[in-house]
């Protein structure tokens, strides 16, 4: 079984779409997608990501790095002038080909930069978490000052 039926979850909650379809883009798994071109995922520090892509022989102008909501994507147009010439290769072991990469990104999570060195793509990703989703510490005191007038005396009727 490589499906899963979520209409039951569905029935009980409110605001779970993108988990569903995480877990959902999760089982649907394509193996031809998976191995080109190839990329590791590394942590660089406390709130700090790194995507390498190995995209040998793609020129900045070929690739594009979108972030839209929470999914990073990131594209490379092959060269389709090579391939109309033939170019008269023995053997093409060096893919060119089109393709497309997507990666959901956690909330807060901030795409900071890109660079291409030798066929090494780099695309820089931060946790940026916003003050008011921080967790804060409430000082506790000894007296509640409400803002009320206090009665100080008070009269039978």
């Amino acid at each position: 079984m490589d499906r899963f039926d979520f209409s039951p979850l569905f029935r009980s909650t409110i605001g779970f779409d993108r988990l569903t379809r995480l877990v959902d883009a999760a089982t649907r798994v394509d193996s031809a997608s998976l191995a080109y071109p190839p990329y590791n995922i590394e942590k660089t520090g406390e709130d700090a990501y790194r995507l390498t892509m190995a995209v040998a022989g793609f020129s900045p102008a070929e690739l594009d790095i979108t972030v839209q909501e929470n999914t990073l994507l990131v594209t490379g147009k092959g060269a389709q002038k090579e391939d109309e010439n033939g170019g008269g290769y023995l053997h093409r072991g060096i893919a060119r080909r089109s393709f497309e990469r997507r990666f959901s990104l956690a909330d807060h999570m901030k795409v900071v930069g890109a660079s291409l060195e030798n066929g090494l793509l780099y695309v820089d990703v931060v946790r940026e978490v916003p003050e008011a989703a921080k967790p804060r510490t409430i000082k506790i005191g000894t007296t509640v000052e409400t803002g009320l007038p206090q009665v100080t005396e008070q009269k039978a009727a």
